[in-house]
């Protein structure tokens, strides 16, 4: 017995270690694709702090600017001329203007490189799914970037050149002259531009969250009246223009979102009630 007892004990020490073992791989693994993402936002924003004249003036700064092509659009579709911003961009701080391109260098290289992030982070979840799950979800990193990337330009030559138009021009005194911090301009126009372009990752979100039956495309098709109010209270509010055309063009994109959404749900649902189907009958 007391054999046994030494043999079984050695035997479970071994198990420990080699979970223990499979741990701190994991860890190591983990700890180089959070370095190989560090290397790739340091590169983008090196590449960018390199290129920051044309950075700062024509994409930081353009929304503010009157000939900024959505400006320009929109003159050409009649829902209003704009070809003055008012109100001065002001520096408050000593060391303001260099933060200002620290931080935007910074944020853009993030942004930058949220479709190799997205990779790192695909390759370390791959190996612990099955190869059903790997085939599903194949098209992760592919179809998350260009949702990402959609998002941000619709917010950049969208959401943002809209707020910026209306905030700028409201006034409620003539005696009032509007001048704006460029920390909080470029707060504005990050917090909307990324803002966007996470809620642009709404199918995505709905693929997970069908995918571990949380949510169904039955349960969203019920839910579509519910859905419609609040995605026009969410469309008003990511548009503070009080124009109807603003607000309806902030919102159509939400709604086809989230008829993508029910469309990938819908599949999830399928897919599931297949392979239970099949389980079923083996």
């Amino acid at each position: 017995m007391s054999d046994n007892k030494i043999v079984k004990a050695i035997q479970d020490k071994g198990k420990n270690l080699e979970s223990e073992m499979s741990f701190f791989d994991h860890l190591e693994a983990l700890r180089w694709h959070l370095i190989r993402a560090a290397i790739a936002i340091l590169v983008f924003t090196g590449v960018v702090w390199w290129q920051y004249d044309f950075i700062f003036n024509d994409v930081i700064m353009g929304p503010f600017h009157g000939d900024f092509f959505t400006y320009r659009m929109l003159c050409k579709m009649g829902t209003g001329c704009i070809t003055h911003i008012n109100g001065m961009i002001i520096n408050t701080e000593m060391a303001g203007q260099f933060m200002l391109k620290l931080n935007s260098c910074i944020l853009i290289g993030i942004t930058i490189s949220v479709p190799y992030i997205l990779w790192e982070i695909w390759r370390f979840i791959k190996p612990a799914l099955l190869e059903k799950e790997k085939k599903a979800a194949s098209g992760f990193v592919f179809y998350s970037s260009i949702l990402f990337l959609i998002g941000i330009l619709f917010g950049y030559y969208i959401i943002a050149p809209e707020s910026i138009a209306f905030l700028a021009g409201y006034t409620i005194s003539d005696s009032i002259h509007n001048q704006f911090n460029i920390s909080s301009y470029l707060s504005m126009v990050a917090t909307i531009t990324l803002v966007i372009g996470l809620v642009f990752e709404l199918p995505i979100l709905i693929y997970i969250l069908a995918s571990i039956g949380i949510l169904s495309g039955t349960f969203m098709r019920r839910t579509r009246r519910y859905s419609v109010i609040i995605l026009l209270i969410l469309g008003a509010v990511i548009s503070p223009s009080p124009d109807f055309f603003t607000t309806i063009i902030s919102t159509i994109p939400l709604f086809v979102l989230y008829e993508v959404g029910i469309m990938v749900a819908s599949r999830v649902e399928k897919r599931r009630a297949k392979r239970h189907e099949d389980l079923m009958t083996s």
